[in-house]
């Protein structure tokens, strides 16, 4: 039973689940803006749509991160900073993890079918860009924007799964949330820029420095930004969104001003705080946008 116990909570740590905070607020969105968008004002997304929606949102983010973490089980293992996840540390097998990364795929299908047809079509190529992500490290060094596409997706996802089709307008948010993930991705990986040098890696951090690596995460923060205020004049949005977009922007200067090229202590507030918080403003502030309309 203890053992039991005890694979649950790697398996937890393994996925971290908890993160589902950066792009499940974003899905959201997407929902609001689609269920808005194709009926009167105040319309919202039915509770089973969003009930799949968020199956579809675990599943889809836990097989990625166990494959993840199965694709890079012998670089976790090299690197100090990563030595102790589930697999180097012994505390997951290879097989337990591939068979959870089954599971999870196949919940995700299900879970897709029961939308409509559009998602149940789509949802192998959202499985191949969640998964192929792992690679991309060992090919480019603009991998951080493969991650921001994985998780950008979402609200693009939302939107056909409420509407069985898609609007352009959309790619908007789907294209702030990938600059947004890229950008944050990129401040998180220059804890790891002596490491992928040696180790043949790629990363922003790697090939420019962590100075100009910051100062190219500021400049995709601010894509964001911009893509935000697109979004808002794309779906006519008013002024409660637009403050919205205002304290995003808050909060990105504040999470910058947290890590500078010699001092990177306090990356982690940066990268986990700061970052839930900020998706769950902008979703807050839409949704509150979209109410009063």
């Amino acid at each position: 039973m203890m053992g039991m116990f005890r694979n649950i909570g790697a398996t937890l740590e393994m996925i971290k689940w908890e993160h589902s905070i950066f792009a499940l607020p974003f899905a959201l969105t997407g929902a609001l803006l689609a269920a808005h968008a194709s009926n009167a004002a105040r319309s919202f997304p039915t509770l089973p749509t969003l009930g799949w929606i968020l199956v579809c949102m675990v599943s889809a983010r836990s097989a990625a991160m166990a494959f993840n973490r199965l694709a890079d089980a012998q670089i976790d293992a090299a690197n100090p900073r990563t030595a102790t996840r589930a697999i180097p540390a012994g505390q997951l097998s290879p097989g337990f993890v591939g068979g959870f990364v089954l599971v999870s795929c196949v919940v995700f299908v299900l879970a897709a079918s029961q939308l409509n047809r559009l998602t149940l079509w789509l949802s192998p190529v959202a499985l191949a860009v969640v998964l192929l992500y792992s690679y991309s490290k060992r090919v480019t060094r603009w991998s951080h924007l493969v991650l921001g596409l994985a998780l950008g997706i979402a609200p693009s996802a939302a939107w056909i799964a409420v509407r069985g089709s898609l609007d352009p307008r959309i790619l908007l948010l789907t294209a702030a949330v990938m600059f947004w993930v890229a950008g944050f991705d990129i401040l998180y990986s220059c804890q790891d820029a002596d490491f992928d040098r040696k180790a043949g890696l790629h990363s922003v951090p790697r090939y420019f420095g962590v100075a100009a690596a910051l100062n190219v995460a500021r400049v995709f923060h601010l894509i964001m930004l911009a893509l935000l205020v697109g979004l808002l004049a794309a779906f006519g949005l008013g002024r409660i969104a637009m403050v919205g977009v205002a304290a995003v922007a808050a909060l990105l200067g504040y999470e910058h001003s947290l890590v500078r090229a010699e001092d990177l202590s306090k990356l982690d507030a940066a990268f986990f705080a700061m970052n839930g918080i900020i998706a769950m403003v902008f979703f807050v502030f839409v949704a509150a946008d979209l109410l009063v309309a």
